[in-house]
C-alpha cells in the first residue's frame, strides 16, 4: 500500500484533492505541511504503522522488575509473618508497660525485639515497592504514584511503630515513666491488623483460619484489659488503699505487701507481694470470667476505680462477645454447611427410593453412585462455577480440566490453541460407580468416550468382547460415516471410572471449521473399540477345523491351472486319445451254428434299448474302462474349444 502512494498517481487518482486525505481530523493537523508530507502521513495510516499507533496499542503493559505485585506469592507470605509479628507486638509492649519490664534485664528479649524492628522496617521498604489496587479496580504499578499513595496512608504509623523504643530504653534507669511511654507508641502496630486482616479474607473465606484468628483477637483484648486491671490495682495499692484487688491477693497467697520508704521518693514505695506471675494470671482470670459473663466472684472490683473499669469492660465484651462469636457461629455453620447439604441429599435418595419402591440392587446401585460422586466433586456444581467466568476464562478453565485427555492423545498434538479451546468447551465430565451402563445394545452412539480413570467391559450376547482401561476410547468414527449407528454390545463399568466425552454434533462441527485439524483427527485417532461394529461368534470346533485345513492345503502343492481351464482339458483330450488308440481291440466271437450238437449257448442278440455296447471282455478290466469312449457331447465340446484355441 505504501509502495503505491506516489505523487505522480496521487495526483492521477484524486486531481481536484490538494491534500488528499479524507479524514478531517488528519486533513486539519496536515493544512500547514508540504504536499509529500501529507501522501506520506496519508500512507503510514491506511498501513498501521507503528509510527502513527498509540504506545499502548503495540505492546502489553508491564510491571517494572522492582515493583512486587500485592497478590503475588512472596508478599502473601510476607504478610502472614507480619500479621505473628504484629500479636507478638500487641502482647509484649502492653505487658512490658503494665509491669514495668526493662528490656535490659533479658538479652534474649532484646534481641527479638530488634529482629521484630528491623523486619518491620524492611516491609516499609516493601510497601514502597508493592502494587495496590485503585479506586476504579486497576491495579497500579506506577512508582511514583506507589510512592505517593503510602506517603498519605500508612507511612507515618509505620514509621512510628518500627523505631527501636526497646533498644533506647534498655539502658534508661530513670523511672519518670517517659521511657515506658515511647515504648507503649509500638502498640500502634495494632492498627496494621485491619490491612492484614482485609488481604487474608480474600485467602481464607471465612475458614479455619480465620475463626483462629477471631479467637486469638479475643484473647488479645482480654491480654490488654488484664495489664490495664493490673495497673489499676497497682495504682490503687500505691495510694494506700489496702481492700483493693491486689492487695487481697497478697493476703490470700500470704505474700503481703510492705512500705519501704526511700530517699529517692517523696513517699514510700510497696515492696514485696505476688509474684510477676500470679499477679499475671489472676488479672487475665478476672478479665475472661467478665468478659464471658461468669462471674465467679472470687476476684470482685473493690475501689471506685476498679468498678469503674469493670462497667466499661462489661459494655466492651458485650460487645466484643457478641460481634466475634457471632461470626464465630456463622464460620463453624459455614464449614459444617457441606456435611449437612450432604446428609440431606442421602436422606432424599433414601425417602425416593422407599417411596417408589425401588428394588433393592438397584437402590443399592444408586447410592453407592451418588456417595462415589460427592467424593469426587465434592457437591460442587461444575457447570454452576463456570458459568461465573466470561468466554475466555472459561475455555482456559475446560483446556485445565481436560489437560489429561489432550496430552495422551495425539489426535490432539497438531491442533492450534483455538480448536483445543472450541473442544474443551464441548468436553463433558462423568463419573460411573461399578455396574454402571454406559451403553446398551440397540442404543444410538452420539458421543465419543475417553477413559482418564478406571476399567470398562463391553458385553455382547452375554459375552465379554473386550476390556477397555486408561487412555482407551470408544464409540463411533463420524467423522468417518455421517450417519448415526446404534450400539451393537453392551457397555459396563468394573470399577469407578471417569470418562471425558464429547457429542457427535459438537466434535463435527469443530472438525467442519478445522479442516487441517480434522485430517490430523481423522488420521491419529485411534478407536479402541467400535460400538457400531458386531462380533461374529463362531463354535471353537469350526475354527480349529478350517485351520486344520488351511495348514493342509498349504502343504499340499497347488494345481497349476483351474480343473475347467481350457488348456487342461485339450491335454486331458490328448491323453485320452492316446490311450484309446494304444488299447488292443478286442477279438471277434465266431458264429456257431444253429444246428451244432453241443453247442454253447449264444451271446444276446441285442443290447437294451438307450445303452451303449460294452466290451465283454473280463481279462482286463482297467484297460477296458480305459477304452471306453467319451460321451459325444463332450468330444464335440473339446473339439470346438481346441478349435477356439
Amino acid at each position: 500500500m505504501r509502495a503505491s502512494c506516489t505523487s505522480s498517481n496521487w495526483h492521477r487518482r484524486r486531481p481536484t484533492d490538494t491534500h488528499g486525505c479524507k479524514h478531517p481530523r488528519l486533513k486539519g493537523t496536515l493544512l500547514h505541511r508540504p504536499h509529500a508530507k501529507v501522501i506520506d502521513a496519508h500512507c503510514l495510516v491506511m498501513s498501521l504503522s507503528a509510527d502513527v499507533l498509540p504506545q499502548y496499542r503495540q505492546e502489553a503493559p508491564k510491571t517494572p522488575p522492582h515493583i512486587l505485585l500485592h497478590y503475588c506469592a512472596f508478599k502473601a507470605i510476607w504478610d502472614w509473618i507480619i500479621l505473628c509479628l504484629t500479636f507478638y507486638t500487641a502482647i509484649m509492649v502492653p505487658y512490658n508497660v503494665a509491669f514495668k519490664n526493662k528490656t535490659s534485664e533479658d538479652v534474649s528479649l532484646l534481641v527479638i525485639d530488634s529482629i521484630v524492628d528491623v523486619i518491620f522496617f524492611i516491609d516499609i521498604v516493601l510497601n514502597f515497592h508493592t502494587t495496590f489496587v485503585g479506586p476504579g479496580g486497576e491495579v497500579v504499578s506506577d512508582p511514583k504514584v506507589i510512592r505517593k499513595n503510602y506517603f498519605k496512608s500508612w507511612f507515618l504509623i509505620d514509621l512510628l511503630s518500627c523505631l527501636p523504643y526497646d533498644v533506647f530504653n534498655a539502658f534508661d534507669h530513670d523511672e519518670d515513666g517517659i521511657g515506658s511511654l515511647f515504648s507503649a507508641l509500638k502498640v500502634v502496630r495494632l492498627l496494621r491488623l485491619g490491612r492484614v486482616v482485609r488481604k487474608l479474607d480474600r485467602y481464607l473465606e471465612y475458614g479455619a483460619a480465620m475463626l483462629i484468628l477471631l479467637l486469638c483477637f479475643y484473647m488479645l483484648v482480654a491480654h490488654w484489659l488484664a495489664c490495664i486491671w493490673y495497673s489499676i490495682g497497682r495504682s490503687d495499692a500505691d495510694s494506700g488503699l489496702q481492700y483493693s484487688w491486689l492487695w487481697k491477693l497478697a493476703n490470700v497467697t500470704q505474700n503481703p505487701y510492705s512500705y519501704v520508704w526511700s530517699n529517692e521518693s517523696d513517699g514510700p514505695e510497696l515492696v514485696n507481694g505476688p509474684s510477676r506471675k500470679t499477679m499475671y494470671v489472676t488479672a487475665l482470670y478476672f478479665t475472661m470470667t467478665c468478659m464471658t459473663s461468669v462471674g465467679f466472684g472470687n476476684v470482685a472490683a473493690e475501689t471506685d476505680n476498679e468498678k469503674i473499669f469493670t462497667i466499661c469492660m462489661m459494655i466492651i465484651a458485650a460487645l466484643l462477645y457478641a460481634t466475634i462469636f457471632g461470626h464465630v457461629t456463622t464460620i463453624i455453620q459455614q464449614m459444617t454447611s457441606a456435611t449437612a447439604k450432604y446428609h440431606d441429599m442421602l436422606n432424599n435418595v433414601r425417602e425416593f427410593m422407599k417411596l417408589h419402591e425401588v428394588p433393592k440392587a438397584l437402590s443399592e446401585r444408586v447410592m453407592d453412585y451418588v456417595v462415589s460422586t460427592w467424593a469426587m466433586t465434592k457437591g460442587i456444581d461444575t457447570d454452576k462455577v463456570l458459568n461465573y467466568c466470561p468466554k475466555d476464562m472459561k475455555a482456559d478453565i475446560c483446556v485445565h480440566l481436560n489437560r489429561k485427555v489432550f496430552n495422551e492423545h495425539p489426535a490432539f498434538r497438531l491442533a492450534s490453541d483455538g480448536c483445543l479451546r472450541a473442544l474443551a468447551m464441548h468436553f463433558h465430565m462423568s463419573h460411573s460407580a461399578p455396574g454402571d451402563l454406559l451403553y446398551h445394545t440397540g442404543e444410538s452412539i452420539d458421543s465419543l468416550c475417553f477413559i482418564v480413570t478406571g476399567s470398562l467391559e463391553v458385553i455382547q450376547d452375554d459375552e465379554v468382547v473386550a476390556i477397555l482401561g486408561k487412555g482407551d476410547v470408544f464409540g463411533d468414527s463420524f467423522w468417518k460415516d455421517s450417519a448415526v449407528g446404534q450400539s451393537a454390545a453392551n457397555v459396563r463399568a468394573l470399577t469407578y471410572c471417569d470418562l471425558h466425552t464429547i457429542k457427535r454434533d459438537k466434535l463435527l462441527e469443530v472438525l467442519d471449521f478445522y479442516q487441517a485439524f480434522a485430517n490430523s483427527f481423522a488420521r491419529n485417532l485411534t478407536l479402541t473399540y467400535n460400538l457400531r461394529h458386531r462380533l461374529i461368534f463362531r463354535k471353537v470346533a469350526d475354527v480349529r477345523r478350517e485351520r486344520e485345513l488351511m495348514e493342509r492345503r498349504k502343504r499340499e502343492p497347488q494345481l497349476e491351472q483351474a480343473q475347467d481351464h481350457l488348456v487342461r482339458k485339450i491335454f486331458s483330450r490328448f491323453r485320452r486319445e492316446r490311450s484309446v488308440a494304444a488299447a488292443p481291440s478286442p477279438a471277434p466271437v465266431p458264429a456257431l451254428s444253429a444246428t451244432s450238437a453241443g453247442a454253447a449257448p449264444s451271446a444276446p442278440s441285442a443290447a437294451p434299448a438307450g445303452t451303449a455296447a460294452t466290451p465283454t471282455s473280463t481279462r482286463d478290466p482297467e484297460r477296458a474302462e480305459r477304452a471306453e469312449p467319451a460321451p459325444s457331447g463332450a468330444r464335440g465340446k473339446v473339439a470346438l474349444e481346441g478349435y477356439r484355441l
